[in-house]
């Protein structure tokens, strides 16, 4: 490979691992945080629409309590219909677990109830979707390394 292109190559694959390691370690700890410090609720899976129905991350309806806010008694204001994605759900397809209808256990934040994650009670597995995306961007990174590498050592 020629030096300029081995060069543009190399900075791309380390740029895009490294910003996809990243990625990934923010989702976990934002799942984390919220599993850990998020209010529980009870969520029911809907069907999508048309135009949604390429996702894999199910749909859920549920009532969230919103945060204080200055006009309002008590340390949460009233409950409030929320339709939103679960973070860090990527297979291909969706489990059994997950059809229209069924009802999940989730934990979400109140400041924004559209951040929500399945609750850890839940067995649906996200463990090797995790593994897949650190491990390709630690693949892209180390590609990318080695090419920068390769580069300079000539």
């Amino acid at each position: 490979m020629e030096t300029p292109t081995a060069t543009a190559a190399g900075a791309v694959l380390a740029l895009f691992g490294a910003a996809l390691l990243l990625w990934c370690a923010a989702e976990l700890r934002l799942r984390h945080r919220l599993r850990r410090e998020g209010l529980p609720a009870a969520a029911r899976v809907v069907a999508d629409d048309v135009h949604s129905g390429l996702d894999s991350a199910p749909l859920l309806a549920f009532s969230a309590l919103r945060a204080a806010d200055e006009d309002s008694d008590g340390p949460f204001g009233r409950g409030e219909p929320v339709l939103a994605r679960p973070r860090g759900h990527t297979p291909l397809r969706r489990p059994a677990r997950l059809t229209p209808g069924a009802v999940v256990q989730v934990a979400y934040d109140p400041r924004r109830p559209t951040r929500v994650v399945l609750a850890a009670s839940e067995p649906v597995p996200t463990m090797s979707s995790n593994l897949f995306w650190t491990a390709f961007g630690a693949g892209s990174l180390a590609a990318g390394l080695g090419l920068l590498t390769s580069v300079l050592a000539r």
